[in-house]
């Protein structure tokens, strides 16, 4: 889904996929230009063995300034990694069209609306931000939804590469899981188009932004 959607925004990309499940994790930093870890099934703080490794490939690309973009799972284990904590939200589940609202205008943003809207689907949420952190972009549900690292890192909560299709197949899933409330909310929710190629080109801008 993020090769076409990024793709689609700037043809001229090229793309290689690691599967960090099953062990593969680049053998040098500079394989790549820039790194985007994807959301997952799992929680950053489970006890299996690939979590450990792609956390430890999180602190050598902050060591090295790469640039890296986190979107839900990948957000959170960011924040995991650096010096900051990830746990099952009181709130509960957050699934459909979330709108979060910017506290600041950062260089890579359009300079349009501070308000976005794309599709979400997590329960649990980064309660500590990591080390340096600013935190650009919140709703009332979620604090921590739009961070950024120095000018290396920039993660989401939210999924830009979702589509309202894939999202209702989400939540008719796991209807019973995110209890009836969440579900019909999220569901209604669709009504509203997510923004996905504005965001789709904040991510681009940001991977091409020159270090200040």
């Amino acid at each position: 889904m993020f090769i076409a959607l990024l793709g689609e925004e700037d043809p001229d990309l090229e793309f290689v996929v690691y599967d960090a499940e099953q062990g593969q994790l680049p053998q040098d930093v500079d394989e790549v230009d820039a790194y985007l870890i994807t959301g997952s099934k799992s929680s950053v703080y489970d006890d299996k063995p690939w979590i450990g490794p792609l956390m430890e490939f999180v602190r050598e690309l902050d060591r090295r300034g790469k640039k890296l973009v986190g979107i839900c799972f990948g957000h959170q284990l960011v924040a995991h990694a650096l010096g900051g904590r990830t746990e099952k939200s009181s709130k509960g589940w957050g699934v459909g069209l979330h709108t979060y609202q910017f506290s600041e205008l950062p260089s890579w943003h359009d300079c349009d609306a501070p308000d976005f809207h794309i599709l979400a689907s997590h329960q649990d949420q980064v309660v500590e931000n990591a080390r340096g952190a600013t935190v650009l972009a919140s709703s009332d549900f979620c604090e921590n939804a739009v961070c950024q690292v120095g000018d290396h890192i920039l993660t989401f909560q939210g999924h830009p590469e979702f589509v309202s299709a894939y999202s209702r197949e989400i939540m008719d899933f796991r209807r019973d899981m995110i209890g009836e409330e969440a579900y019909q909310t999220g569901m209604a929710s669709l009504a509203t188009a997510p923004q996905q190629r504005r965001v789709a080109r904040w991510i681009i801008n940001f991977l091409n932004k020159s270090p200040d």
